[in-house]
């Protein structure tokens, strides 16, 4: 088997191709995730990538495409960094990117950068003012002092074991280790690795823990083979790796030279033998005197940020995205093929926001809200009570209920007087019970509509009209027979005895009963809702009949009222016994 410390190709997960292979370190795939996780903290939903050529970079960026997608997040332009340094390419690249200047955040997978970039100040050197700013990531470790120790203890006079670190010791101070090239100074003794010239390689703790969880799987399985000796027994002297690789991804411990109570102490492998994901979030920026890698934040399965820790390069949290948001009275009108760039467009009148991409119109009987995130229902319009118009007709209605109630009063006291009695009281009571009718319509029509209340209007409006009328007419027909017989010398009149009367009046009222029964089967009775454009922000309420229904409704009124005029002309001339005739003729000649 083999253990890597520093590959993160997600390729290499893939056990169907590397089934001996493991490492300390996550796979790119965790990386990308935790960049696209930023992204979307910041809101960043329109941003711009560049790679370097290979498989780090391009397996990298690839896998942060498909976690941005998930995101949401667009990818303005995609752009690759050749392996040469040829400076029309880096150009080229550049000009590309501002191609897109709404991408304003630009992903790098060689800023937001991955761990290729980390907290290493060689990268920025010479250019820490354009990197400042930038947010970077780099797998979670800590420096192992212990390794430092020895390290800086090391010389060529000391070291002989490691046959590169001469050559290393030559390029660092730039002499003639040991005077093997006469054309260069020789090294002076004093010369030693420091905490000046000497800064540790962040994954030097994935490099111990993978010689650490080879010698780990070893012991698991010395002790499993030859649990009765500490030694090699003759099981594991033809060692089959298959088998230590099994026992390489059971490895469990505590990584060495952790500090106490940290999180990333635990050195295990997954199922692919893959490393833990977790990632240290840094932020460059310039703090006293000097530019530095701050740590603001951590990544291991869940992103944790802190926002007030990050120094901003124009001191204000980057805008990157497509197309500015939409105010709350517009609609998005997505892009074809995009999912980042709109066009926002503003609401009609009574229109609302069903959501940010579709627009509804309130129907007849409602109103958008104010922050056009639904409708409400409109106010009913519809006369009442307190209403002006309401006041009048019911002052004069209740006036009119007084007077009737007086008058049915007089009636009642005086019921058996001849003068009442030669009134025809039957009719008389009739008469008032068709006037009480009438006023007591006012208030069926001030009345919020509803089935019932429209029944009512139907049915009592006419009714109670010909209710008045029937009595009338019966009187006056009555009247008029009794003198055409006088003036003719005939018998008396049939029908005009007090029961004939009332059989008459009512059966006047029936027909008037009968046909408004008719329409109210035809037409069953309802209540109707709509709108006025002059008037959108209430709703008006009425019965499901039009107001010239209602009128023809009164057709049967109209016949009685011109039958009564005509015998009330006819008998204008009665003796003065009768001369009730007349005033019913006035009040004809004024209806008319």
């Amino acid at each position: 088997p083999q253990i890597s410390y520093a590959t993160t190709s997600a390729k290499l997960s893939d056990k169907s191709r590397y089934d001996y292979f493991a490492r300390t370190v996550p796979p790119d795939f965790y990386q990308a995730k935790a960049m696209a996780e930023i992204l979307r903290f910041f809101n960043w939903t329109y941003v711009s990538t560049v790679a370097s050529e290979g498989d780090y970079g391009e397996t990298g960026i690839e896998a942060f495409e498909q976690e941005a997608r998930l995101r949401n997040i667009c990818i303005a332009t995609s752009e690759k960094v050749g392996r040469s340094n040829i400076r029309k390419s880096y150009d080229g690249v550049i000009r590309e990117l501002l191609q897109k200047p709404n991408a304003r955040v630009v992903v790098l997978f060689t800023w937001i950068a991955s761990d290729g970039w980390g907290a290493q100040e060689s990268i920025v050197k010479g250019n820490e003012h354009i990197a400042s700013g930038a947010i970077t990531l780099e797998l979670a470790s800590h420096p192992v002092k212990e390794f430092d120790k020895y390290f800086q203890s090391l010389s060529p006079y000391n070291n002989r074991r490691n046959p590169w670190f001469k050559d290393f010791w030559e390029q660092k101070f730039q002499c003639n280790p040991q005077n093997r090239k006469p054309y260069r100074k020789a090294c002076e003794k004093h010369f030693t690795i420091n905490s000046s010239n000497y800064e540790q390689e962040s994954k030097i703790m994935f490099v111990v823990n993978a010689v650490y969880a080879m010698a780990h799987a070893l012991h698991k399985m010395q002790r499993t083979l030859c649990p009765n000796t500490t030694i090699l027994c003759d099981a594991m002297k033809h060692l089959d790796g298959r088998k230590l690789s099994r026992y390489l991804l059971k490895v469990n411990f505590t990584a060495p030279f952790n500090p106490p109570n940290d999180a990333d102490s635990v050195v295990k492998f997954d199922a692919y033998g893959d490393g833990i994901g977790r990632y240290n979030v840094f932020n460059f920026q310039f703090t006293g005197d000097r530019y530095s890698y701050v740590k603001v934040g951590q990544w291991a399965e869940t992103l944790s940020l802190e926002v007030d820790s990050i120094h901003w390069s124009r001191s204000s949290v980057p805008v990157s995205q497509c197309s500015d948001p939409c105010a709350p009275n517009e609609m998005k009108n997505m892009q074809p093929g995009d999912v980042c760039c709109w066009i926002c467009i503003p609401c009609e009148t009574y229109e609302y926001l069903a959501d940010e991409l579709l627009v509804h119109t309130a129907g007849l009987e409602n109103g958008p809200q104010s922050d056009l995130t639904g409708c409400y229902d409109l106010p009913e319009d519809y006369i009442k009570r307190e209403d002006a118009w309401a006041i009048g007709p019911v002052t004069i209605a209740c006036l009119g209920f007084i007077c009737t109630f007086n008058v049915i009063g007089v009636f009642i006291k005086d019921n058996n007087t001849p003068l009442v009695k030669a009134s025809g009281r039957e009719l008389c009571y009739i008469l008032l019970f068709g006037v009480f009718l009438s006023y007591g319509m006012t208030f069926f029509f001030i009345a919020k509509p509803s089935p019932a209340i429209c029944t009512l209007r139907r049915l009592g409006l006419g009714s109670s009209f010909a209710v008045c009328y029937s009595a009338l007419l019966t009187k006056t027909n009555c009247i008029a027979r009794i003198f055409d017989g006088v003036k003719n010398g005939a018998q008396r009149p049939k029908f005009i005895s007090p029961s004939s009367q009332v059989f008459i009046c009512l059966s006047l009222i029936l027909v008037q009963v009968v046909v408004v029964s008719v329409w109210l089967i035809l037409k069953a009775p309802g209540t109707r809702r709509y709108t006025l454009p002059e008037k959108r922000e209430t709703v008006i309420l009425k019965c499901n009949v039009k107001d010239s229904s209602m009128l023809m409704s009164l057709t049967y009124d109209v016949i009685l009222v011109v039958l009564c005029t005509v015998y009330a002309f006819k008998t204008r001339k009665c003796p003065e016994n009768f001369n009730e005739a007349k005033f019913i003729g006035f009040t004809m000649y004024t209806t008319c």
